[in-house]
């Protein structure tokens, strides 16, 4: 054996037993066990790929020690201009909504108890009022997603051997792999495509239905992530409930469309008040994109197509819970007064905020990094799978340094700052920031530029 395999040897003999290293850590037994055999693993691997051996694995123990303690899921400041950041769980919670899901944490809940009679009530009771009043529609219920809210929707209405016909150009994929296709078939429903990539008539509907006499229900979807320009066309969904068999319409973001013209860039999102109007059986959507509450499917629409639905098997396996639920129906109250939901929940207080606001929180961030600060103009993006075309220009602050490894030390410090590279620089957005957050992001950044 050479001198080098000697030395490999011998450092792997020097390493402390799991049980030396863990009775030097000031921690309960199975934390420092847990801990001690980690350290140790880390100097092994490190030995064996031809590395050097630390002095001390006192040090790198104590740090896992505090790093089990604290646990992985965290709070972090999102600085990327993404304001729904699926990475980051997407909608922030409004004050409201926080306080209903500590309430409903300190102990029993009338979950699915009714008050006046004492009978046993419907988790979803709390929240169909709101929905069918701020949507138009006969009755509605919550599920645990939006995924979720399609898939019991398509089983309701087509189920088993039936079909369920959709425009090719609406055959989409959002992100984890969710797929329309693969959705449809889930449901034990039959898919009938139609149309073309970029153009789908009244007459493709028309045909579908004529050729098949097993259809369950024609479904529309909303391109979420993305969008088809030039050559296109497709159908209104007031014609599609004309053609006599029901509809189901997945509007992805959610928006209610109750807050006025102008008062939110929403582009082209579809408002479920129209889907409704129009006479779509259900009407699907998420409750943390631009609705901005938490992770929730939302299903409005007919007495009947709601009834059927909460009937399915699935709906008990897709049931939303009572911390989502208490989230839920704080963020729709906020809705009854749209300027107080346009001040109070965070996503449109963040796609409605002006442009002095903006600038100030910038110079702000950028005085208190210092000199290798500056303010710079970028975009943003709403992110979430909703208004992929939307620009949301505006100051930035740009950190002068090498970007992959002030990123790195950005995610890894306490609290972590997600931060976006774009043409090598590290940005900050304050776009994404609350004003609260701004000195946490500067003394995080200060520390991050010095290597603390």
């Amino acid at each position: 054996m050479g001198a080098r395999g000697d030395a490999g040897s011998a450092a792997l003999r020097s390493l402390p037993a799991v049980h030396e290293l863990a009775g030097a850590l000031d921690a309960p037994h199975a934390l420092a066990v847990a801990a001690a055999r980690q350290a140790i693993a880390e100097q092994r691997a490190a030995v064996v790929a031809g590395g050097s051996v630390a002095g001390d694995l006192l040090p790198r123990a104590r740090e896992l020690v505090t790093e089990m303690e604290r646990g992985s899921f965290r709070r972090v400041l999102n600085a990327t201009g993404v304001i729904l950041h699926t990475n980051l769980g997407r909608a922030p919670l409004p004050a409201a909504a926080r306080e209903a899901v500590a309430r409903a944490c300190e102990g029993y809940s009338n979950l699915e108890l009714d008050l006046d009679s004492g009978e046993r009530g419907s988790r979803h009771a709390h929240v169909e009022q709101l929905l069918c009043e701020l949507t138009g529609a006969q009755a509605a219920i919550a599920v645990n997603n939006g995924a979720g809210a399609v898939l019991l929707a398509a089983a309701a209405l087509a189920g088993p051997g039936r079909g369920i016909v959709v425009a090719r150009g609406q055959l989409v994929e959002i992100g984890g792999g969710f797929r329309i296709p693969e959705v449809i078939v889930q449901s034990g429903a039959r898919l009938v495509e139609i149309g073309t990539t970029n153009r789908t008539r009244l007459g493709d509907y028309a045909r579908a239905l004529e050729i098949h006499d097993d259809i369950g229900a024609i479904m529309r979807v909303h391109q979420s992530n993305f969008r088809t320009i030039g050559f296109v066309e497709e159908v209104p969904i007031e014609a599609l409930c004309e053609l006599g068999v029901p509809v189901i319409d997945d509007v992805g973001s959610g928006w209610l469309a109750s807050l006025g013209d102008g008062a939110v860039a929403v582009g082209d999102e579809p408002p479920m008040a129209r889907s409704v109007a129009a006479g779509v059986s259900l009407t699907c959507c998420s409750g943390d994109k631009l609705l901005g509450g938490p992770q929730a499917g939302l299903i409005v629409g007919r007495r009947d197509a709601v009834a059927a639905a909460r009937r399915h098997p699935l709906a008990r396996a897709l049931r939303i819970d009572k911390l989502s639920l208490a989230a839920l129906d704080a963020t729709l109250r906020l809705y009854l007064d749209p300027e107080r939901a346009r001040a109070e929940i965070p996503v449109l207080a963040m796609l409605a905020v002006d442009k002095e606001t903006l600038a100030a929180r910038a110079r702000r961030l950028a005085v208190a990094i210092g000199e290798r600060a500056s303010v710079v103009r970028a975009a943003g993006k709403t992110g979430g799978g909703a208004l992929p075309l939307l620009e949301l220009e505006g100051p930035v602050v740009s950190i002068d340094a090498d970007p992959e490894p002030l990123a790195r030390a950005l995610r890894r410090g306490d609290p972590p700052v997600i931060a976006r590279i774009h043409d090598g620089r590290v940005l900050l957005d304050p776009r994404t920031l609350a004003d609260d957050d701004v000195d946490a992001v500067a003394t995080a950044t200060r520390r991050a530029l010095a290597g603390g």
